[in-house]
């Protein structure tokens, strides 16, 4: 039996507190019974919810703090005044070696801010990007940087498409992960420098994934790849469309299909296959933003998300860890490294002026 996974729960954050992060770890030790919680929040409230799980009671303990940190505190105000936050003990806890990851629904950025601070990146690492698996018609698509970096450069892409690559390997099970540039278009002419810079030295190195070219906006959903590199801000602009179009298309099919007597007979009649989709499309099951490139694991659950979508987070971190997530990165990373990827790259001649 292997070892069992400790795992940093922020019980403070997000929309509903511990009244989803304890019935969110509950469900996710039935899926995984290695798992151990150390649950940081108010003990008042955790208490009452956990003894109702006495499997989970037995495998938990609470750490009490009744310090948390808002969804509208800034991540500089998070820094200065949240030290004996449940979010922030949380980190330490992962930091000092006591859990082995930390899955938290709090302020985005706080909790970006905090991680970077103590975790530090990744030795080769520059910086940590935001990654998370969307659905698609073939399967899953990994896709980062989802706006952690607004701006990056050649470097950073190259790094992400290792990170998301390394991801792709060891908790999605794809042997050799294809791997796209988001642009905008797929001929290799197309987009700025940058794009054609990482391009560049994504076609020359060997990594975990296999570099495929430039991908478009319609191919995150179409499977095209099964990672999707871009920028913080090209990325966040991608999930937030996407997002927005499954909210339409929700509305409009429960409009229609409950609109009218033929409208009800019909979902009637295809409620099977409804239900299906619905599934392939649930927003839940894909829960949990990875902040990928961190010294630790740290998983971003949705502020919103129920019991059965925070559980999907702790799962997700649970993967990384047991397939050793990390470890992979940091070898694949030296490896890079001795490539020398942009020492390499040849230097254009300057352009003589005076030539015919």
């Amino acid at each position: 039996m292997s070892d069992p996974i400790r795992i940093a729960l922020d019980a403070m954050g997000g929309d509903h507190g511990p009244g989803v992060v304890v019935p969110a770890a509950a469900l996710a030790l039935q899926a995984r019974s290695d798992l151990r919680f150390r649950i940081f929040g108010d003990s008042a409230l955790i208490r009452p919810l956990l003894s109702a799980h006495p499997a989970l009671n037995a495998v938990s303990e609470i750490i009490h703090t009744d310090v948390a940190i808002s969804n509208t505190e800034k991540p500089s105000a998070a820094l200065r005044k949240g030290k004996n936050s449940s979010m922030r003990l949380a980190i330490d806890d992962v930091s000092a070696g006591l859990s082995q990851c930390i899955v938290s629904a709090g302020n985005t950025g706080a909790l970006m801010a905090t991680a970077k601070l103590v975790f530090r990146c990744l030795p080769g690492v520059d910086r940590p990007a935001i990654a998370t698996v969307l659905p698609s018609i073939t399967g899953r698509t990994v896709t980062l940087d989802l706006g952690a970096n607004i701006t990056c450069d050649a470097e950073n892409l190259v790094q992400f498409a290792l990170l998301g690559a390394c991801f792709a390997r060891t908790v999605l099970n794809i042997d050799k992960p294809t791997v796209g540039i988001l642009n905008i278009g797929s001929e290799d002419m197309k987009g700025h420098e940058t794009l054609h810079d990482a391009a560049a030295v994504l076609q020359g190195i060997t990594f975990p994934g296999r570099y495929i070219g430039f991908v478009e906006g319609n191919d995150i959903t179409a499977g095209t790849v099964d990672v999707v590199v871009t920028d913080g801000f090209t990325g966040n602009v991608a999930l937030k469309t996407a997002e927005g179009v499954g909210k339409f298309i929700s509305k409009v099919l429960k409009e229609e299909l409950g609109g009218s007597f033929m409208g009800k007979l019909g979902y009637l009649i295809a409620s099977k296959a409804m239900g299906r989709a619905r599934h392939r499309m649930d927003h839940r099951v894909y829960n949990g933003a990875m902040f990928l490139g961190l010294s630790e694991v740290c998983i971003k659950s949705h502020g919103g998300a129920d019991a059965f979508a925070f559980s999907r987070a702790i799962i997700v971190g649970a993967d990384m860890v047991h397939n050793r997530f990390n470890t992979m990165v940091a070898d694949q990373i030296g490896k890079l490294a001795e490539q020398e990827t942009f020492v390499s790259m040849p230097i254009p001649s300057p352009i003589d002026v005076n030539a015919d």
